[in-house]
C-alpha cells in the first residue's frame, strides 16, 4: 500500500502482539504478588508494599524504539527491521516499598524466581542506584518480554512525573530533559531519599 509508513507498520504489529503483551503482564504480576506475599504478610502496619502492572502504550512504544535509532528517526527504505518485539518493557509491573529497608528483602525473594533475568539498574546521576530493575521472558510468551523494577518513595515520583509530562502534553516531552529541570528534578530525588533515610534511623534508633 502506497504511502504506508514505518509507524504504521509499528502500530500494526502492536496490536497483532497485544493479547501477549497483556498475558506477560498478567503472569507476571501474578507472580511478583505471589512471591512478595510472605513479605507482605510480615509488615509492621506503618510498612507498605504495592505491587502495580502497566501495559506499554502504542505511541509510547513507538516512541521508545524512535529513539533508540541513529537521529531518533525510522529510515523507511528498513521499514522491515523495526519490531516493537525488541522492546524490553512492553510489559511492567513496579514494585513500591516502604521503608527502604524492605527493597533488599523483595529483590531477594523475586531473584529465586527470575533468576535468569537480566540486571539493568536504574542509576541517578552520581551513579548511585534508585531502583532494582529486571528483564526477561516468562512462561507466557518466548518472544515478548517482561520488566519488573522495585523502588521507594522516588517510584511515586516518577509515575507522577511521567504522567504530567509525557503523557497529556506532548509537546512537552523534552521539558523533563531541560538544563532547567534537571536541578529541580535532582532535588526532589535527594529530598526523598533523606526522607527514606531519616525514616528508617528513626525506627532503629527511637528517640
Amino acid at each position: 500500500m502506497e504511502g504506508r509508513t514505518v509507524e504504521d507498520k509499528l502500530r500494526e504489529e502492536y496490536f497483532e502482539i497485544l493479547p501477549e503483551i497483556r498475558a506477560v503482564c498478567e503472569h507476571l504480576e501474578a507472580e511478583i504478588k505471589y512471591r512478595v506475599l510472605p513479605i507482605s504478610h510480615s509488615l509492621d502496619r506503618f510498612e507498605r508494599i504495592i505491587v502495580r502492572s502497566r501495559v506499554k502504550e502504542c505511541e509510547s512504544a513507538l516512541d521508545a524504539l524512535r529513539r533508540r535509532q541513529e537521529g531518533a528517526t525510522f529510515d523507511p527504505e528498513r521499514a522491515e527491521a523495526y519490531t516493537l518485539r525488541s522492546l524490553k518493557d512492553l510489559a511492567g509491573v513496579r514494585i513500591l516499598a516502604f521503608p527502604r529497608a524492605r527493597l533488599g528483602e523483595i529483590d531477594a525473594a523475586l531473584r529465586n524466581v527470575f533468576d535468569n533475568w537480566t540486571e539493568d539498574p536504574v542509576l541517578g546521576d552520581n551513579g548511585e542506584k534508585l531502583a532494582f530493575k529486571y528483564w526477561g521472558f516468562s512462561a507466557a510468551s518466548n518472544e515478548i518480554s517482561g520488566e519488573y523494577q522495585i523502588s521507594m518513595l522516588t517510584g511515586l515520583f516518577w509515575e507522577v512525573e511521567h504522567s504530567a509530562i509525557y503523557k497529556p502534553s506532548p509537546q512537552l516531552r523534552g521539558v523533563v530533559r531541560s538544563p532547567k529541570m534537571r536541578e529541580p528534578i535532582a532535588n526532589v530525588l535527594k529530598a526523598l531519599s533523606a526522607f527514606d533515610e531519616e525514616f528508617e534511623l528513626s525506627i532503629q534508633q527511637p528517640l
